[in-house]
């Protein structure tokens, strides 16, 4: 029991954060395009119980990545509907690739300004479960980031797909979209993109962002996860 409540306190506020943030920042720019249904639901908030969907919250804890309850778009009410949705989908990643950035440079920050502090004092109390906090926002921000941008509707990286390619094959991979979460489990469960492509990607974008202390972010996310 314990060991449920450090992962909780660890877990909690930096996956509840990755995916507010996704969800508003889709709202925010489809507002700013012309669709204001967001805000008219409410939905403009940081207040994560306006997003929260308790089982895409309870599969961080069980698989390390999860979802909210999606913002709703009015594709009609949009200025330019086809380009702007693209952008209005866009946002949700490159919101999670900021936060991503930002905590690695706040948990590079915290290791070097503590380092030789011993542990078991009052500054290595209060400091060592940020730091965890903040390597674990390096992890599920760019996780959020990188798989929604595979290129299958629901999920980000299809609808931009959708706004940048011709009309024709646009139309198409549109079409997909009623069923595109069960190709998207199809796709994660019973094929090796996770494996071949995702996981080198979020190898990668950790390294490059958290440097020498890609050890952290990755030990403790293994530590949440197992």
């Amino acid at each position: 029991m314990d060991q449920f409540f450090l992962k909780l306190s660890i877990m909690l506020v930096p996956a509840l954060m990755a995916i507010t943030c996704h969800e508003v920042s889709h709202g925010y720019i489809a507002d700013k395009l012309g669709d204001n249904t967001a805000r008219h639901l409410g939905r403009l908030t940081l207040n994560p119980l306006k997003h929260l969907d308790i089982f895409g919250t309870l599969m961080i804890f069980i698989v390390g990545i999860g979802w909210a309850k999606p913002v709703p778009v009015n594709y009609n009410n949009l200025r330019r509907p086809k380009s702007d949705m693209m952008w209005v989908a866009a946002a949700g990643p490159i919101t999670n690739f900021i936060l991503a950035t930002l905590s690695a440079f706040a948990m590079r920050a915290l290791v070097a300004a503590t380092e030789g502090v011993p542990e078991g004092t009052a500054l290595a109390s209060f400091v060592d479960p940020i730091t965890l906090m903040l390597a674990f926002s390096v992890y599920i921000n760019l996780l959020l980031g990188i798989f929604n941008l595979i290129p299958m509707p629901p999920l980000d990286g299809g609808r931009v797909a959708v706004g940048l390619l011709p009309h024709a094959p646009s139309m198409a991979l549109a079409r997909l979209e009623p069923f595109g979460m069960i190709l998207i489990i199809v796709l994660v469960f019973f094929t090796d993109v996770f494996s071949y492509v995702i996981s080198p990607a979020l190898g990668f974008a950790v390294h490059l962002l958290a440097g020498p202390q890609s050890n952290l972010v990755f030990g403790v996310t293994r530590l949440m996860l197992k």
